[in-house]
């Protein structure tokens, strides 16, 4: 893949995949205008690729540009290619090929943009990465788990918490989802497995058990905050088929065409751009001395763990490596460099708490009040450090 080294390309262009590889880069003319006229006014500091993410990422959330999306998608797009590519090097006897794992990295940004939290990670794309990561391991599993289910598998397979998040994405109201729920509850009380061996097979309930669950929905409806009306069985089935069909869709989202990312680049439509106020994009974010230091304190923090991880016995930097950078298991690890469980599992947690010890450290020098919520956003940019940066060092002591 050939990087992007133009702030305008970073946040302008998508990637086109041809059997199974990068091909090229594409320009949305739209965001391209978008950025340019973003451009025009702003001071030196905010050529940086960070000032970007951090911008369109505060525009995103504010939803004061329709647009600000669209950009940020483009800029992660280098941070899904590369997830994507080494998660289908790793598992390469998977059913999913490169373009499967990037186009549901792609299907993921909305959820990973609204997790991010600027004032407790490094930068979007060091976040983006580590977190897509983690989707597609949750959504491998989820799919392994629930692919062969039968309908009736599948709702008793579930927990509640999951259910509720699905029948929302679904667009369903707070009645709506609380008599779903409802119906689910009295399902799983009387649909029991009699079937021995595995549970993806389930069958269909009987006239009969819809007849009681139908009923016990109808004695348990004191239970919902608001008045509602007797059910049928056909009803309730209905709303437990509408229930796996809202799973499925919360489980393995449709992932459209990688050509739906880009708007119509060739025409001569007008475009909605943003239209910069009196000042300059640089104070919707943060002040231009304050950019600059917290890139300062970023650096440092790198240094201070860089410093830390040397200081590190061989055999553990080898074992970090190992686990962040090449992503083997311990059980890979174990087998590769002939040691024992309990010694890997051991160097791994003694050397991050090692880390995290020295960034504590840092943070108290600098005068950063140390209590358990700093604490655990330490620990997240370490995670991001390990994953994502530590290979850009030499680490040679």
């Amino acid at each position: 893949m050939l990087p992007r080294q133009d702030i305008t390309e970073m946040f302008s262009t998508f990637v086109e995949l041809e059997n199974d590889r990068f091909n090229r880069w594409l320009v949305d003319m739209k965001l391209r205008r978008s950025m340019l006229r973003s451009l025009e006014d702003s001071p030196e500091v905010s050529k940086e690729e960070h000032f970007w993410a951090l911008y369109w990422h505060q525009q995103w959330r504010s939803q004061t540009n329709q647009l600000a999306r669209m950009h940020l998608l483009a800029y992660l797009q280098e941070a899904f290619y590369q997830v994507s590519r080494k998660k289908a090097v790793r598992l390469a006897n998977s059913q999913y090929d490169i373009a499967d794992y990037f186009q549901m990295a792609n299907a993921e940004v909305e959820t990973i943009l609204k997790d991010f939290n600027p004032l407790k990670s490094c930068n979007l794309k060091a976040y983006s990465m580590m977190a897509v990561k983690n989707r597609l391991r949750d959504i491998l599993r989820q799919r392994k788990e629930a692919d062969p289910c039968s309908n009736w598998a599948l709702l008793r397979k579930v927990s509640k918490k999951l259910l509720v998040e699905a029948l929302g994405s679904g667009g369903l109201s707070a009645t709506q989802t609380s008599q779903y729920r409802l119906a689910w509850t009295c399902f799983k009380q009387l649909y029991i497995q009699t079937r021995p061996g595995g549970t993806a097979s389930l069958p269909q309930p009987t006239p009969e058990l819809w007849q009681a669950i139908a009923n016990l929905y109808n004695d348990s409806r004191h239970q919902l905050k608001m008045e509602t009306p007797e059910c049928t069985a056909k009803q309730i089935e209905e709303w437990l088929n509408q229930s796996v069909v809202y799973l499925r869709a919360y489980l393995f989202p449709r992932i459209r065409s990688l050509d739906t990312f880009r708007t119509n680049s060739d025409t001569n439509q007008s475009v909605d751009l943003p239209v910069p106020d009196s000042n300059s994009p640089i104070t919707d974010i943060i002040a231009a001395e304050e950019w600059k230091e917290r890139q300062t304190q970023i650096s440092q923090m790198f240094g201070v763990l860089l410093s830390a991880f040397q200081a590190l016995d061989i055999r553990t930097q080898e074992i970090i490596q190992l686990y962040y950078q090449n992503e083997l298991t311990q059980q890979q690890i174990v087998q590769q460099l002939q040691l024992s469980q309990p010694t890997v599992s051991r160097k791994l947690v003694k050397g991050r708490e090692s880390l995290l010890k020295a960034l504590v450290g840092w943070s108290q020098e600098l005068n950063i009040s140390v209590n358990p919520n700093q604490i655990k956003d330490m620990s997240i940019a370490l995670e991001e450090w390990l994953k994502n940066q530590l290979g850009n060092f030499d680490i040679n002591p």
